[in-house]
């Protein structure tokens, strides 16, 4: 039974609430969206489609004649993180993408989360989880999060999937976290903690930080793993384009804009949000 309540990771002051993806093949990526990932198309725009479950939309995917594929070692995307409500959901899935011979990248049990990995057919980088209960986590005195990257069972998730149809990703699915690749860690510590004032969460793996508000154990994780080094993205490449932070606080938000003006970071005003870039071009969209 899935639950209706919104996931913890949707509670927090802040949190993920759409991805922007430019691509090459519109046709086939979307395709691969709603029937690998099981998204349904909410909006057609002239110049591409906006994804989402329930008519909550979640990915815009746009191309445009003059897109180029980025290449992998620049900043942007490692992947989209889309968050089940609950881990049968996610077992089910997994009977789909079986049932369909998905190719999988691989599967983790993160000691908070349980994360299946895998591509879409231009490269962007999908997970696709279900959180342990949050009361079961367990945080270090410094109140940084116990997380590991141990073997998932995938053959016990497979076997405990409910056996009604997978019909697509179910009301309450979202992105639970985006997953960036960036050229430098302080740098990405220095943006996503001191001046968005979100938590630095766990910074044990080496080459990478992960930020969250509200104690949830990331909505942003920040990588150097291919990028080390990244500057800002050129115009018109492929993959992560930008990103709403939506905050359920409306404080949060003023205290973020505030830092952005006092720091004199160019920024845009616009409905009723703020519109800017990270350090390495990547667009990000601050809104209550």
């Amino acid at each position: 039974m899935t639950e209706t309540t919104p996931s913890y990771a949707l509670t927090r002051p802040a949190y993920i609430g759409h991805s922007h993806l430019i691509v090459t093949d519109l046709p086939l990526v979307s395709s691969f969206y709603q029937k690998t990932m099981g998204l349904a198309v909410v909006e057609k725009t002239a110049s591409g489609e906006i994804l989402g479950v329930g008519g909550v939309p979640l990915l815009t995917l746009t191309t445009d004649k003059n897109a180029r594929r980025a290449p992998q070692t620049a900043a942007g995307l490692f992947h989209t993180a889309f968050l089940m409500p609950n881990r049968p959901e996610l077992a089910r899935w997994l009977r789909h993408a079986a049932t369909n011979n998905v190719a999988l990248d691989g599967a983790s049990d993160h000691l908070v989360s349980e994360a299946i990995y895998l591509s879409d057919p231009e490269g962007n980088g999908i997970e696709i989880y279900a959180d342990r209960p949050h009361e079961q986590w367990k945080f270090h005195e410094d109140g940084t999060v116990d997380m590991a990257t141990l073997r998932l069972d995938l053959q016990a998730l497979y076997e405990s999937a409910p056996l009604d149809p997978w019909e697509g990703m179910v009301e309450g699915s979202a992105i639970g976290h985006l997953h960036l690749q960036v050229g430098d860690i302080p740098q990405a510590n220095a943006f996503y903690r001191d001046v968005l004032g979100m938590k630095l969460m766990a910074a044990r793996y080496p080459g990478a930080s992960f930020f969250a508000t509200g104690d949830y154990h990331h909505h942003l994780g920040a990588n150097i793993w291919n990028s080390r080094g990244a500057g800002a993205r050129a115009e018109n490449m492929t993959g992560l384009s930008d990103y709403t932070l939506r905050f359920n606080d409306k404080g949060a938000l003023d205290k973020a804009v505030a830092k952005l003006d006092e720091l004199e970071i160019k920024s845009e005003r616009r409905d009723g949000g703020v519109s800017l870039r990270d350090p390495w071009g990547i667009g990000l969209n601050l809104t209550a």
